[in-house]
């Protein structure tokens, strides 16, 4: 990353209309973004772990917005004063909620657990008719 861009706020926002497809659409998104902002060296295990876990919180607000909203709207990514937050808009005004899961081996109710474990915090707030929810994770120390 250049040493001009270091300590400096910056943002990515990506329009989303519809479910197909848009998952992969916002992790590609989203792992172009942190290449260009220096998240990425090929071949450090470190760096490819906490990527992956970026774009595992990416899959699930967008997944759960495909799921319990209509599907998001908007997918922004912004980086500044040490943390990564990452923001999916859609058009319900009903927050997340916890779901506690049938089987903890069959898939659904583990999205809002992934985003515990994952995210230094994350929540939901209002927006328009709608909501945004984000999470967010620190910026790798070597970034700052």
């Amino acid at each position: 990353m250049s040493t001009s861009l270091r300590g400096r706020g910056q943002t990515r926002r990506l329009a989303l209309f519809g479910t197909k497809g848009v998952v992969s659409r916002c992790r590609d998104f989203t792992r172009e973004a942190l290449a260009d902002w220096g998240w990425t060296t090929p071949g450090v295990a470190d760096e490819d772990a906490r990527v992956e876990d970026v774009l595992l919180l990416v899959s699930e607000v967008v997944t759960n917005a495909c799921l319990h909203a209509g599907g998001p709207q908007e997918l922004m990514l912004h980086q500044s004063g040490g943390r990564l937050r990452i923001e999916v808009a859609d058009a319900s005004p009903e927050p997340p909620r916890h779901r506690l899961p049938n089987n903890l081996s069959l898939p659904g109710g583990h999205g809002l657990i992934i985003l515990e474990r994952l995210s230094r915090s994350w929540g939901s707030e209002p927006r328009g008719a709608g909501k945004v929810v984000w999470a967010e994770v620190p910026v790798p120390p070597d970034m700052l």
